[in-house]
């Protein structure tokens, strides 16, 4: 078990402090993914204020200190502390001062390979490109107001709207499925597909109870009157956005439109309680796709890598071509 950073006890403090610091950052949910306690942060002071902080997950490995983003979270990254009614020239000013101060203290960590994901709200990596760092833009999938359904809903692809009609004659959206049963149908639903899952049992039941706890976290299946899962969904959430973690479906019943009505029935339940829903966005180009017919708009995020090992630098040139 490793020993907190004094770092860290102080940022546990902000986070209960402040509500802006998003999800997937909060010191919760890094101890909730990071099973070992295996994360740490950086904070930026200036007079006896936190202006930034950056946390990330990191492991070791061969004699390597290796920076990744942890399993079931989408970002980790830079949270800035910005004053109310900030200039845009002021901002840029304060974001490059952070930064810098950041990356420095970054550059003390010795690490050998960092590879991270940003939140979307980060847009300025500058400082990064001139310290040496490489970005690629990712992309995520947003409604980005929830708050009326009937208005979203009329965004939906005619094709959406059809799944939906057609599964609302003999679906019905739950909110009784356990951690544990979550789990084993996800696992059922991927071996029959010759696929496993790819994080433990005890990391996903390690998130799910934390976010249940914290009434931020929420479960949905759809059944047919024959009492059979066509599919499911965990949903976490903060005040600013609800976050399609894991979603699964049986695959004989891939064509019954249950997943469409499960979406749509979780963003009804999440507009009450946040603002945005997010689809987590995925690279491939079919989820793409269905993520898009929601009537979700593209959402640009950054990755940001940097190789500071030789021996890493030629693995990961091998690997390439």
């Amino acid at each position: 078990m490793n020993t907190p950073s004094n770092n860290k006890y102080i940022y546990i403090k902000l986070c209960e402090e402040k509500d802006n610091i998003p999800l997937f950052m909060q010191a919760w949910w890094m101890d909730a993914v990071c099973i070992n306690k295996t994360w740490d942060v950086f904070i930026y002071k200036k007079n006896e204020k936190i202006i930034a902080t950056w946390v990330f997950h990191y492991i070791k490995k061969f004699g390597f200190k290796i920076i990744l983003q942890p399993q079931l979270t989408q970002y980790n990254g830079i949270w800035i502390n910005y004053p109310e009614d900030i200039s845009i020239s002021d901002k840029l000013s304060l974001e490059k001062e952070a930064m810098n101060n950041l990356l420095e203290q970054m550059s003390h960590f010795r690490f050998s390979f960092i590879n991270q994901n940003f939140h979307y709200s980060f847009t300025n990596w500058l400082p990064f490109y001139w310290k040496g760092y490489e970005q690629t833009t990712r992309y995520t999938y947003q409604i980005q107001d929830i708050s009326t359904p009937e208005k979203y809903f009329n965004e939906f692809r005619t094709s959406k709207k059809s799944h939906i009609k057609k599964a609302t004659k003999s679906i019905t959206i739950n909110n009784d499925l356990s951690g544990i049963e979550f789990y084993n149908y996800l696992e059922t639903n991927l071996k029959s597909l010759n696929q496993n899952v790819t994080y433990t049992k005890e990391l996903f039941l390690s998130l799910y109870k934390a976010s249940i706890t914290r009434n931020q976290g929420c479960i949905f299946s759809a059944k047919d009157e024959k009492n059979n899962f066509h599919a499911a969904l965990f949903i976490v959430w903060d005040k600013t956005s609800a976050y399609n973690l894991i979603s699964t479906i049986t695959p004989q019943f891939r064509s019954s439109g249950a997943t469409s009505l499960l979406f749509y029935e979780a963003i009804k339940s999440m507009s009450s309680k946040t603002k945005i829903f997010d689809f987590e966005g995925s690279m491939n180009e079919k989820i793409e796709k269905s993520f898009r017919e929601f009537g979700a708009i593209q959402v640009p995020y950054f990755n940001i890598q940097y190789i500071n090992s030789l021996i890493i630098n030629i693995l990961c040139y091998l690997k390439k071509y």
